[in-house]
């Protein structure tokens, strides 16, 4: 599908252009204290012509036949654009976390490390993360690492998506 990038779109927003619009298909989770399991997934980035774009994502699980089980994760944030493809994102997910993360973006890619994890008091430990996001033939593929539980960071999600 051709993207066009928009007339108002910020300059600092250049190197995470490639992002904008609605991206959907499915994934893969894993951890040690949890059973693996696959998801669908809908990623959405929009801007407004300042030097952030908005972001939503919802997923669900699904069964062997990628058939929805149940609602999943929802996370929405920021995607804060600062001068040569720094990157500050600023997310809130529904399972009682906000978080802060440092990046780069460039060459298709988005590169992004936790600085700052926030829990509330029912929200079960998470500590910290790693997130890579990468244009691959034209769908965003992406990685996320987690410490959490416990456990070291390491591998705890990754996806291909398409552009919608």
């Amino acid at each position: 599908m051709p993207f066009h990038l928009p007339d108002n779109l910020h300059p600092d927003c250049g190197p995470v252009a490639w992002m904008l619009g609605t991206w959907r298909g499915n994934g893969h989770g894993d951890y040690p204290t949890i059973e693996p399991y696959q998801f669908g997934q809908e990623l959405i980035f929009t801007h407004d012509g300042r030097p952030f774009l908005h972001y939503f994502s919802r997923s669900w699980i699904v069964d062997e036949a990628g058939e929805p089980v149940r609602e999943a994760a929802l996370e929405t944030g920021f995607v804060r654009c600062r001068p040569e493809g720094r990157i500050e994102l600023l997310l809130t997910h529904s399972t009682g976390f906000v978080e802060i993360w440092y990046g780069e973006a460039g060459d298709g890619k988005l590169e992004l490390q936790t600085d700052a994890v926030v829990r509330t008091e029912s929200a079960k430990d998470y500590a910290a993360g790693h997130r890579l996001y990468g244009n691959v033939e034209g769908d965003l593929l992406y990685a996320f690492d987690m410490a959490a539980m416990g456990q070291p960071l390491q591998p705890h999600t990754w996806a291909r998506l398409q552009r919608a």
